[in-house]
C-alpha cells in the first residue's frame, strides 16, 4: 500500500492531508485522541515541542553565510503582512459609520488578523517548496505573533497610545534559541549537520496534525460571513501579494505566499486591545468571533490556494523546491559551463 506515494500526490501533501484530517477529527469527534498519556501528548498537544525539534533540526542546515538572506526574506515577509493590514484597516476604519463596519468587519479584527500569521503552516510549506533560508527566516516571522503590530499601527492611525509591554522580547528569543543550536550544531560538525537534516522531513506531518487539532471547523459558522470574507481577504491579499513580490525578486514564490494565514493566538489581540483603550470594548466580543472564523477559515483555504498555485508553476514549468528560482538558474548556468 503507497500511503507516501498517495498523499505526495498533492501538492504539499505532508501538510495538507494531516491537517485537513486532525481539523475533521476534532470538529466531529473532538474526544477520539483527547485520552491522555502519549497520544493525546503527542498528537493534540505536540505543537509547540515538535515545532521547536524541527526548528533545531533546521538550524543545523543553515549555514552562517546564509543568515543574512534569512532576515531579508523574514523582514520582507513580515513588512508585506503589516502593510496591507495596515491599509486594509486604514480603509474600515474610513468606510465604518457608527454600527455600521466595512462588509461587516470590525477594523480591530482587520489588523488583528491580517498583520498575524501561523508560523506552523509558514513553516510546514517552506519545508516543503523552500530552503533553510526560508525557514530560518521564522523567528522574524514570529514578531507578528500578538498584539504588538496590531497596537502600532493604531497607534500610528491615532486610536490610541502606545502601550508598554506588549512585546516580549523574551517570546522572540525563545523561538531563536533552537535555530541557532541547531546551527552552532550544523556548523562545528559536518556529520552532525546530515544526523539533523534527516529529522526535518519526517516531523512535518506530525506537527501538522497538531495544528488541526487546535481547529474546530464549526467557528466558521459562529465567526458568520463576516470573518469568512476576513479569512479570504487574508489569504488572497497577503498571501497572493507576498507571492507577487517573492516571484518579482526572484525567491520561490509559494514560500512567499505561504504567509497568507492567521494563527489562534490572534483570538486573543482583541481582549487586549480593549483592556488597553476601553473605546474599542464595544467591538471586543463581535471581532473575537470574527477573528475565529478567520483563523479557521485561512487555515483551510490557504493549503487549497498553494495547491493551485504550485499546479500552475508546474505546468508552466516553473516549479522549484528546495530553493529560489533565481539560485536553480545561477546553478544550471555553472552546471552548463563546467560541462561545456
Amino acid at each position: 500500500m503507497e500511503i507516501k506515494r498517495t498523499i505526495e500526490k498533492v501538492p504539499g501533501g505532508m501538510v495538507v492531508i494531516p491537517l485537513f484530517l486532525a481539523m475533521l477529527i476534532n470538529t466531529f469527534f473532538p474526544g477520539l485522541l483527547k485520552i491522555g498519556g502519549f497520544t493525546e501528548a503527542l498528537f493534540v498537544e505536540g505543537t509547540l515541542p515538535l515545532i521547536a525539534l524541527f526548528l533545531v533540526c533546521i538550524g543545523a542546515q543553515l549555514k552562517v553565510n546564509k543568515i543574512g538572506r534569512a532576515m531579508k526574506k523574514g523582514f520582507t515577509l513580515l513588512f508585506l503582512k503589516w502593510g496591507i493590514a495596515a491599509i486594509v484597516t486604514f480603509i474600515a476604519f474610513a468606510l465604518a459609520t457608527g454600527n455600521s463596519y466595512f462588509l461587516g468587519i470590525v477594523p480591530i479584527a482587520i489588523i488583528a488578523a491580517m498583520s498575524n500569521s501561523s508560523g506552523g503552516m509558514y513553516l510546514a510549506i517552506s519545508a516543503e517548496f523552500g530552503s533553510e533560508e526560508d525557514l530560518a527566516a521564522y523567528p522574524i516571522l514570529a514578531l507578528n505573533d500578538g498584539p504588538f503590530l496590531s497596537m502600532i499601527v493604531l497607534s500610528l492611525f491615532g486610536f490610541m497610545g502606545f502601550v508598554e509591554g506588549i512585546f516580549g522580547f523574551t517570546d522572540f528569543v525563545s523561538v531563536l534559541i533552537p535555530i541557532l543550536i541547531g546551527a552552532i550544531l550544523g556548523n562545528l560538525d559536518e556529520k552532525m549537520r546530515e544526523f539533523l537534516s534527516k529529522g526535518s522531513n519526517m516531523i512535518i506531518p506530525f506537527f501538522s496534525f497538531a495544528i488541526g487539532m487546535s481547529i474546530d471547523l464549526s467557528d466558521i459558522m459562529t465567526g458568520g460571513l463576516s470573518g469568512i470574507i476576513l479569512g479570504v481577504l487574508t489569504v488572497f491579499l497577503t498571501g497572493g501579494t507576498a507571492y507577487i513580490v517573492y516571484s518579482k525578486i526572484g525567491w520561490n514564490p509559494i514560500v512567499g505566499a505561504s504567509e497568507g494565514s492567521t494563527a489562534g493566538n490572534a483570538i486573543a489581540t482583541p481582549a487586549i486591545l480593549a483592556e488597553a483603550n476601553s473605546s474599542f470594548s464595544s467591538q471586543e466580543s463581535l471581532a473575537t468571533v470574527q477573528i475565529a472564523a478567520c483563523v479557521v477559515t485561512t487555515l483551510v483555504l490557504l493549503p487549497i490556494f498553494i495547491t493551485f498555485l504550485a499546479k500552475r508553476l508546474e505546468k508552466k514549468g516553473k516549479l522549484v523546491k528546495g530553493g529560489d528560482p533565481k539560485d536553480m538558474k545561477i546553478d544550471l548556468k555553472k552546471e552548463w559551463n563546467g560541462n561545456a
